[in-house]
């Protein structure tokens, strides 16, 4: 059984040596770059999203790697290594979510300290409160333009000399969001108040935005995340769902199945209701950010109006 997000995300393997031994390398570096402008910035997305983000806005002045991006593990369970500590420690900009999600890497810059590194905390940015109970924030539409604006600004401060291009990537990239919002409109529109079953609250404020009653109860996709046995009445809720036919579509974490999960799955299939594999972490290859976010919502609508199930993309 998984454990909690809030403590998984505690677990980093960091020697303190080497994260210390880093941080002088790193400073050197993130003080070269910015006084000559003529390096490329290192920057590191804490999950993958970010990272993509990042590299959309800072274009060829950007060197963007990011840390989660394996699709097949569950990010909660991440612990950072040595190799992951040398990396965030090099990075002149670090963007990473917040809310207990990855306070590994908030172990490494501590560890690590660098007064000219840049750190963007989603949660903050966003200002939420940190027992914010739904850590998943890349899939609000709200949170991807005030992240590409404020990567944008924090480059600029680090070569001002490409200030406007930056200025200007983030607003195409912003620009490029147009059509996941739109087809977040056009589902609201088209099928108001559908209601819907999930495993974890992974695609909550996508769902919201479109529309769509989630009927799952929030104590139940809680306990799901963290890794803790549901009640008997939640899950007896939940097989209702299936049984009685309340929803249209199933929507569950691709990442991270157990048994419990996998025999919803098989609940809604054997009575005809579809099934969403939703990520938490950006598909790749063949995905970035805003093409990621736009297939989430086009598998919604197909398992909808055509009652086509997508458990992989």
């Amino acid at each position: 059984m998984r454990t909690g997000w809030r403590t998984r995300s505690l677990a980093v393997l960091v020697p303190l040596g080497v994260a210390l031994l880093s941080s002088a390398c790193s400073s050197s570096s993130a003080s070269s770059s910015s006084d000559s402008g003529g390096g490329m910035i290192v920057a590191v997305g804490a999950e993958n999203e970010y990272a993509n983000v990042i590299a959309q806005v800072g274009g060829k002045y950007v060197q963007a790697g990011s840390i989660m991006s394996n699709p097949n593990t569950d990010p909660h369970t991440f612990e950072a290594s040595a190799s992951v500590a040398r990396e965030v420690s090099a990075a002149q900009l670090v963007v990473q979510n917040g809310v207990g999600y990855d306070t590994w890497a908030n172990t490494i810059e501590n560890a690590s300290p660098n007064s000219s590194r840049k750190v963007i905390v989603v949660q903050n940015l966003l200002g939420l409160p940190t027992g914010t109970p739904n850590p998943h924030l890349w899939y609000m539409p709200s949170t991807m333009p005030t992240v590409a604006n404020a990567i944008a600004t924090d480059l600029a401060e680090i070569a001002p000399a490409h200030a406007s291009y930056f200025k200007a990537n983030a607003a195409a990239f912003i620009a490029s969001l147009t059509a996941w919002d739109h087809a977040i409109a056009a589902f609201k529109a088209q099928y108001p108040n559908t209601p819907v079953a999930t495993t974890e609250p992974v695609a909550d404020y996508m769902l919201q935005a479109a529309g769509a009653d989630n009927l799952t109860p929030f104590a139940f996709q809680a306990d799901i995340m963290n890794g803790t046995d549901p009640s008997a009445q939640d899950v007896a809720i939940e097989r209702s769902l299936f049984t009685q036919h309340k929803v249209k579509v199933l929507l569950y974490n691709q990442q991270v199945t157990d048994t419990l999960t996998e025999s919803f799955i098989t609940l809604a299939q054997a009575n005809g209701i579809p099934v969403v594999g939703v990520y938490e972490t950006m598909p790749v290859p063949g995905f970035d950010y805003q093409s990621w976010m736009l297939t989430e919502v086009q598998d919604l609508s197909k398992a909808v109006a055509d009652h086509t199930s997508t458990e992989h993309l």
